[in-house]
């Protein structure tokens, strides 16, 4: 025994696996063993076993007979095409509704495994395939909601949370990376108009992200309502045509080569940052506004700085740290248009002033607003806004490793004491 590793504990439980996928009955178990095993890098054991299991599954064309849910069939269209199996794209084409063409998913708990699978699959894509790619941010969508929600009795409010956040990220890569002005235009249009025939006017590829909005946000609305008396979903959706209206502008001005001003660059950034989209639905999903004290425009200073603090630490990167191709603005490149004989150091140090003013905004808000009835709320925000350096630190290849480090150590390190 070595650093803790016995061998021989370790070669029973490779033969114990091995006759497991030998003897499995249950296919859906099978992939997902295999999946399991190749999540934890220990494939190489089980090559014999894992590829004899591929080949009945492609010879039995299971992704078309077989399964019938969206997680089982994403998994098995996965991990076939993973193994070079060629597997037709359009398996998936029994879950597309026939009026739209999108996937018959409304986010609900229950679709959670089935949102994540075809999420995956989308990731083994070929050209001429509509299995269109976001970028790779999962991590993110859940990391903000366990970081800002930290109650453990909050966990239906994380999912809610996570919901907003993750279409926040997937709407602004649709306005940075995929859409033309016109098509952004009609997606902003149908976003204001807030009725599901306007997703009839979209590109297909731009539908199921417009129908999984307009339910999903109503849905929340609604829950709001049974809980606490109260139906959001006005402000709700008003918070969605704002967000779509400042990366309209965005678009535009990258399209055409206008460099704004500081000020005109932060007043929208303000609201493309999302963050006052986030903060709006937390107030409502954590029943505020009912039986408090506190209203909506009370949070407004609050949820500014923390916007401010969020686009400025962004702009401290740049678009290729997200992988976003430069199809996204900096407040640095409108400061030094401003400013032209300022180097990036000065600029820089400008943007890191900035936020240190944000930051004791912030931090006079959070007093204000420590009553105990918006007290859950102004400590929320508070934790978004400590998250942010975390969230943007990236490295040379595109990818947050001391967020994911934290991530592994909170999940899988060792809690003894």
């Amino acid at each position: 025994m070595q650093d803790g590793f016995n061998s021989t504990k370790f070669g029973l439980l490779v033969k114990d696996v091995k006759y497991a996928l030998r003897t499995q009955i249950n296919s859906t178990n099978d992939l997902v063993l295999v999946d399991a095993l190749q999540r934890m890098g220990i494939e190489h054991h089980f090559q014999e076993e894992i590829q004899s299991i591929l080949q009945k599954e492609y010879e039995q064309s299971a992704c078309f007979y077989k399964y019938q849910n969206h997680h089982d069939i994403s998994l098995c269209f996965r991990l076939l095409r993973q193994e070079g199996y060629h597997v037709s794209a359009d398996v998936f084409k029994r879950f597309k509704n026939n009026d739209d063409g999108t996937f018959g998913l409304n986010l609900s708990q229950d679709d959670v495994n089935g949102l994540i699978g075809l999420y995956e699959a989308s990731q083994l894509g070929v050209e001429a395939e509509e299995l269109k790619l976001l970028r790779d941010q999962p991590l993110k969508w859940y990391t903000w909601p366990m970081a800002v929600l930290q109650d453990p009795r909050m966990s239906q409010q994380r999912i809610e949370l996570a919901k907003c956040i993750s279409f926040v990220y997937v709407i602004d890569d649709i306005f940075d990376v995929y859409g033309t002005i016109e098509e952004l235009t009609l997606f902003t249009q149908a976003v204001n108009r807030w009725e599901l025939n306007a997703m009839t006017d979209l590109p297909e590829y731009m539908r199921s992200t417009y129908k999984a909005l307009y339910n999903t946000i109503n849905s929340i609305g609604y829950n709001v309502y049974k809980i606490y008396g109260q139906n959001p979903t006005q402000n709700l959706r008003n918070t969605w045509g704002n967000l779509c209206n400042a990366f309209l502008k965005e678009a535009k001005w990258f399209a055409s080569g206008v460099v704004p001003s500081t000020n005109e660059y932060l007043k929208n950034g303000v609201v493309s940052s999302g963050v006052g989209t986030i903060l709006v639905h937390m107030f409502y999903i954590l029943g505020l506004g009912v039986n408090s004290n506190i209203h909506l425009e009370d949070i407004s200073s609050m949820s500014s700085s923390g916007a401010m603090i969020l686009r400025l630490w962004d702009d401290l990167g740049s678009a290729k740290d997200e992988n976003q191709e430069g199809k996204d603005g900096s407040y640095i490149e409108c400061y030094m248009k401003e400013n032209k004989d300022a180097s990036i150091e000065l600029a820089r140090e400008h943007v890191i002033k900035l936020i240190e003013d944000e930051w004791k905004k912030l931090n006079k808000e959070h007093l204000h607003l420590m009553s105990p009835s918006s007290r859950s709320f102004s400590k929320a925000s508070l934790n978004s806004a400590r998250m942010v350096p975390l969230m943007y630190s990236y490295d040379d290849n595109q990818s947050l490793p001391i967020l994911q480090e934290y991530i592994k150590s909170m999940l899988y390190g060792d809690l003894s004491m």
